[in-house]
């Protein structure tokens, strides 16, 4: 053996190996139940962050662990398409490097590049895992708009459609005017911001004064069709049903009485725009009241409001609408107010509510069983304070918004008559639909919502809705491993459409892991400088030791601190590995299996500590209890082998009467703390393994605690 691991020269080699033996490829086995993971599909489109070293090095603990204990274990990894994230990253990149935009491109060919695109920067993402030592099976990779995942997302919509869960309806959407579509609640950044709460003047039709309103948004006035109260308001009683004059426009709207308003916020009398705001959007829906698109989609006012409003941005339209109400004498006072404003998650641009016709899928049919299946414990969650944030959500859940104004995903399968844009049928081809429509047809231009297809994922990557032998096998799989903040996001709408689609849970258990954070426990971006770059660290000291410094001391649910000074730290223990295996080597290549030779008490003991290890270890693994796992079987191998058992039996290698038993001793414990560290450290356990053992670590059998 050289004089120390160079994991520069052998993880890569080691990494050749165990694709060569097809040691990531599990055979189906009908006699054994398998372990199955279904890789989070990072998106295609850039490389792996601290976040992705973190799952990576998760799920593989887990898959590493199990395939050891000789289940058949599936690892199924895959890429994400990741519709508007992508489409604005390609955006700017078109503009960086040719100074063009997506609408010079056309639909078609901007699709067409961003796909080749996406090839390459897919096969640059898979190395990447290859390099964090991802022991999955490459044989089975997916991507979200691979053929087979793309006809099992129509065939999903229209079966949904054609059993009424997906309507088409006008609803308020949150729309981005930059990327120009509308965005699922899950999509929205709420950020506190500061503004100001004006206080408007509604004069009575019938000259008898005015009603005050406090608004936040007073261009969106020009879209009022009411002025609302709450009905057991006694300083509004009387003046329920009164007709007031709306500022600035022609028009004359009512005062209603509605349970929604809160008496408290402002001067309890709020304007009623059913176009720009959700509550009010509901309050007219109640009252039967019209809605006013006053802003467009692209942020600026609407024809409807005219001159001089039309054609203005929302904010310079703001200015003018208090400067001319002030000019009538219609401002009462202004007062600043912080409050939640919606902004864009992919650009940060700041959302419109608006009125808008869009593809949604109806929500509480799925979400009753959703919700029984984790009550029932066909679920598990860990941590289980997470089934109460779960259960919080999906009680409260609202229809999902799944159409997208983008170009880049899978197009919404529905198609119109060109003669006739109110007909329309879902069919898997234009052809299709040309017949049963009886005339040329033109396909939504709408894209699905990213997380549509991804909530099929556990069971498409597996060929469903085909009876395939891997779904057969396989499904439902038994771990989803993500982080906590998309619970929403993904997790729920797994388990919803799991159940749906297949009548069984996606997975059995849900791990979620924390967020990674800096040594200060900050969040980690590009802003604050304290960004951890995962290959820059594989590069400098190796995946094992990246992988130690992600989970030794953290616990499931929790947020993990990581710096480059504790990664450092663990490259010096896959070292201390091999060169204890060196020196254990040194004296006797091979050694001898302790039951050929006549141990004394203290071998007995040793061996004896040794069980009482392998024992707890393995209940904390059972227990998916990682970050505690790793650091006992660190601080056993380092502090008790290495600097107490080694040290007091290194003598005793000389001595003939009891070289043999001492090597018997040291080589048991050193061959299988190599297969216990092997899930922690891949590459230095395989690296030492190849050097002393015939076959390969990765398949070996984990040890029990009794010395054998």
């Amino acid at each position: 053996m050289e004089k120390s691991f160079n994991f520069v020269e052998l993880e890569p080699e080691i990494y050749r190996l165990w694709e060569k033996v097809g040691a990531f490829t599990p055979k189906i086995d009908p006699k054994k139940k398998p372990y199955v993971i279904t890789m989070p599909p990072p998106n295609a489109y850039d490389q792996l962050h601290i976040g992705h070293a973190l799952f990576v090095a998760v799920e593989d603990i887990m898959v590493r662990y199990h395939r050891l204990k000789g289940e058949p274990t599936l690892w199924l990894p895959g890429a994400d398409h990741a519709g508007l994230g992508s489409q604005v990253f390609f955006e700017k990149l078109l503009q960086k490097e040719r100074g063009i935009s997506r609408f010079e491109l056309g639909r078609e060919k901007f699709v067409d590049e961003l796909h080749k695109h996406m090839t390459a920067t897919r096969e640059v993402m898979e190395n990447q895992l290859r390099k964090l030592g991802a022991s999955c099976d490459w044989t089975r990779k997916k991507f979200t708009l691979d053929p087979d995942v793309s006809k099992a997302v129509y065939y999903t919509f229209k079966k949904m459609y054609d059993e009424g869960l997906i309507y088409r309806g006008e609803r308020i959407v949150n729309w981005c005017s930059k990327c120009a579509t509308g965005l699922s609640d899950l999509e929205v950044d709420h950020r506190e911001v500061e503004g100001t709460l004006t206080y408007v003047k509604y004069p009575f039709v019938d000259g008898s004064g005015f009603m005050v309103v406090a608004t936040t948004r007073p261009e969106t006035m020009f879209g009022d069709t009411a002025v609302a109260v709450n009905p057991s308001d006694k300083r509004y009683k009387d003046l329920i049903g009164k007709t007031l004059k709306l500022p600035l426009t022609e028009r004359e709207i009512p005062v209603i009485a509605d349970e929604v308003v809160d008496k408290d916020f402002g001067t309890g009398a709020v304007k009623v725009t059913p176009a720009h705001d959700p509550t009010d959007f509901e309050i007219a829906g109640r009252h039967n009241l019209p809605q006013i698109l006053v802003i467009d989609e692209r942020g600026k006012m609407a024809e409807i409001v005219g001159s001089p409003y039309a054609g203005m941005k929302a904010a310079e339209a703001r200015e003018k609408v208090l400067a001319d109400l002030e000019k009538l004498g219609l401002v009462e006072k202004q007062v600043k107010h912080i409050h939640s404003v919606g902004h864009c998650e992919k650009c940060g641009t700041m959302l419109e509510p608006f009125v808008s016709r869009q593809w949604f899928v109806k929500i509480e049919p799925l979400a009753k069983p959703a919700i029984e299946a984790v009550k029932t414990g066909k679920i598990k969650f860990i941590p289980e304070r997470f089934e109460k944030i779960y259960f919080n959500w999906m009680n409260n859940i609202r229809d999902w918004n799944i159409s997208r104004q983008v170009w880049w995903g899978h197009r919404v399968p529905v198609y119109y008559l060109v003669s006739d844009k109110e007909k329309f049928v879902v069919a898997e081809s234009a052809e299709e639909a040309k017949i049963s429509l009886g005339g040329p047809v033109e396909q939504d231009p709408d894209t699905l919502d990213t997380w549509f297809s991804s909530a099929l994922w556990p069971f498409t990557t597996l060929g469903w809705p085909e009876s395939t032998p891997d779904f057969k096998y396989f499904y439902p799989t038994t771990v989803m491993e993500t982080a906590y903040d998309i619970i929403f996001f993904w997790v729920a709408r797994m388990i919803m459409m799991g159940l749906y689609c297949t009548g069984k849970v996606p997975f059995s258990m849900v791990f979620f892991n924390g967020l990674v954070r800096d040594s200060q426990g900050q969040k980690i971006s590009k802003s604050k400088g304290n960004i951890v770059d995962p290959l820059v660290m594989v590069e400098k000291y190796g995946a094992d030791a990246l992988r130690m410094g992600l989970i030794v001391g953290t616990a499931a649910g929790n947020d993990t601190n990581v710096s480059e000074d504790k990664i450092r730290a663990y490259r010096n223990f896959a070292n201390k590995i091999w060169n204890a295996a060196r020196f254990v080597t040194l004296k006797q290549p091979k050694g001898v299996a302790i039951d050929k030779v006549e141990l004394n008490e203290r071998d007995k003991e040793v061996l004896k500590e040794f069980g009482g290890v392998v024992g707890t270890l393995t209940k904390l693994m059972e227990d998916y209890q990682f970050g505690q796992a790793g650091e006992l079987i660190y601080e056993y191998f380092w502090h008790t082998f290495c600097d107490k058992i080694i040290e007091e039996y290194k003598n005793q290698l000389d001595d003939n009467a009891r070289s043999k038993a001492a090597g018997a001793v040291l080589h048991h414990i050193l061959k299988n703390s190599l297969i216990l560290l092997h899930p922690f450290v891949p590459f230095a356990t395989e690296a030492v393994w190849q050097e002393l053992y015939d076959g390969e670590v990765i398949t070996a059998n984990w040890p029990t605690s009794r010395p054998n």
